[in-house]
């Protein structure tokens, strides 16, 4: 496993970071999943949500649009995209705290937040770290609080297949497009809620996966 300290940059070069929001909005529906998942969430007044691989803080931001009274934190390993989130913030006139840090390390206390998002994060971390990721944020959780997850998912047709299995020599999606998520999200201890919502892109098939951190009962 790599040290926590390495990670992949945006569009796996730095030289292309400042590229990142329009690649994404160009492949990916990203304001119809992020809609999606905000109205999964069902997000409360005064609520606490992390968003965990916040990147250049998109999602960040529509979350707490949507939910302007909850407070709203994101994470990301990457300084350089942390700086482009916090011009976008400023620029919306919006209060947002982010903050430097390893999504296999969570910079937060035990039980701290109901709600933990992560879009296309998960992707980018090898399978020991991707279970590590789950772990976390199963500890920075509430019981009984929501994990909303974004990532590649398993091909519901042929043409999403043939997309996914080029996409794979550039990601590492393989366990992905074979089913390996679910597994990994029970394993951190997790309550999987009903099968993900899928969604067709010209990056392949990506789901979102709503679990819950089980109520302690003893």
């Amino acid at each position: 496993m790599k040290n926590q300290h390495d990670f992949i940059p945006a569009l796996h070069y730095h030289w292309l970071t400042r590229w990142y929001d329009p690649v994404m909005r160009l492949i990916f529906p990203e304001t119809r999943i992020t809609d999606r998942l905000i109205r999964q969430a069902d997000i409360q007044s005064g609520e606490q949500v992390l968003d965990v691989g916040c990147g250049t803080g998109t999602h960040t931001i529509r979350v707490k649009q949507a939910q302007p009274e909850a407070m709203i934190h994101g994470v990301d390993i990457d300084p350089e995209v942390l700086k482009l989130a916090q011009r976008k913030i400023e620029q919306n006139c919006l209060e947002l705290f982010l903050k430097q840090g390893s999504a296999i390390a969570l910079p937060y206390s035990d039980h701290h937040f109901d709600h933990v998002i992560s879009c296309l994060l998960v992707h980018h971390l090898d399978n020991q770290a991707k279970q590590q990721m789950l772990e976390e944020a199963f500890r920075v959780l509430k019981p009984g609080g929501q994990l909303h997850l974004v990532d590649f998912g398993e091909p519901q047709d042929i043409p999403m297949w043939v997309i996914s299995l080029l996409v794979r020599w550039f990601e590492e999606i393989q366990g992905h497009i074979q089913g390996m998520l679910p597994k990994l999200i029970q394993n951190a201890g997790f309550k999987l809620d009903a099968t993900p919502v899928h969604f067709r892109t010209l990056g392949g098939t990506i789901a979102l996966w709503h679990a819950y951190k089980p109520i302690e009962t003893n």
